[in-house]
């Protein structure tokens, strides 16, 4: 149960995150965007590994936190990537399958899994997938010659991703959570962010600042969830934390008056239910 929980604290986390950059970044350029935000859980995870001391590393745990941190800093940039050259209804299903990647990897690795959770997880992948898919009137338009490059960008993204929370989850097994989240942001804010500001391309909004400031706090929340409920389970704590995508498209049909099709409707249905069947099967 404590896996399920830690991948909907951290579904939940991920969501209002990217509810927030969404907003962010039509004012900032996105890369700016995050490498703040990666400055932002930089400042707020420092301070508590500081505290809580420097844990005994080896060489496998050390490979797990690179792993972990540079992939969930490759997985934002090849996102962006994607997005800008290809169609948001291509892009969006092929990342969120992160999840799935990662609970596959997993099992590749030898984790078992009860009778029935297996259908669970791919009702809750299926559902991802499918609540991500926009109205096709509102799909961004773009040249039929980009296109093979963003599946390319965006299956790239969804593989960085998915290896990374399955690192992540490595790593949280022998090391303090604070070390695990504390990598990508450490990475993120050494490999972008510095960068970014030598060059003079870190511009900040002030207007953007609230919102890149939440969504760093709860990209550490989430990554606090997730390495909790990954202690326990990675393949199920995996798919339920990259549910964010339909979380975040529900929120946003509230507040930003999105409409929901209705593949995205069966989308956030399949994903009801097979986290229903989930929490019964781990209670």
């Amino acid at each position: 149960m404590l896996a399920v929980l830690g991948g909907l604290g951290a579904a939940f986390a991920w969501a209002i995150s990217t509810l927030c950059s969404s907003r962010s970044s039509r004012m900032m350029e996105p890369i700016a965007v995050v490498g703040l935000i990666m400055v932002v859980g930089l400042v707020i995870t420092a301070p508590l590994a500081a505290v809580q001391g420097v844990p005994s590393f080896d060489a496998e745990s050390v490979t797990w936190l690179v792993i972990s941190g540079a992939g969930n800093v490759g997985g934002l940039v090849l996102t962006y990537k994607a997005l800008r050259i290809g169609q948001v209804a291509l892009v969006a299903p092929l990342v969120s399958t992160e999840g799935a990647i990662a609970a596959t990897i997993s099992l590749l690795a030898g984790e078992s899994l009860a009778p029935g959770v297996g259908v669970a997880l791919a009702l809750v992948a299926l559902g991802v997938c499918l609540s991500s898919v926009p109205e096709s009137a509102k799909t961004e338009r773009r040249l039929v010659h980009d296109q093979p490059a963003s599946v390319l960008y965006a299956i790239a993204a969804a593989l960085v991703f998915g290896t990374s929370l399955y690192a992540t989850g490595r790593a949280a097994a022998t090391l303090p959570s604070t070390w695990v989240v504390l990598s990508a942001r450490l990475i993120g804010t050494l490999a972008l962010a510095l960068p970014l500001a030598v060059t003079g391309r870190l511009n900040v909004v002030r207007r953007a600042i609230p919102l890149v400031v939440v969504a760093g706090v709860c990209e550490v929340l989430g990554f606090y969830s997730y390495t909790a409920g990954a202690r326990h389970g990675i393949a199920v704590a995996a798919v339920l934390a990259s549910q964010f995508a339909t979380i975040a498209a529900v929120v946003a049909y509230f507040l930003f008056k999105e409409r929901l099709n209705r593949i995205q409707l069966a989308g956030v249905s399949s994903v009801i239910v097979g986290v229903a069947l989930l929490s019964a099967l781990r209670a």
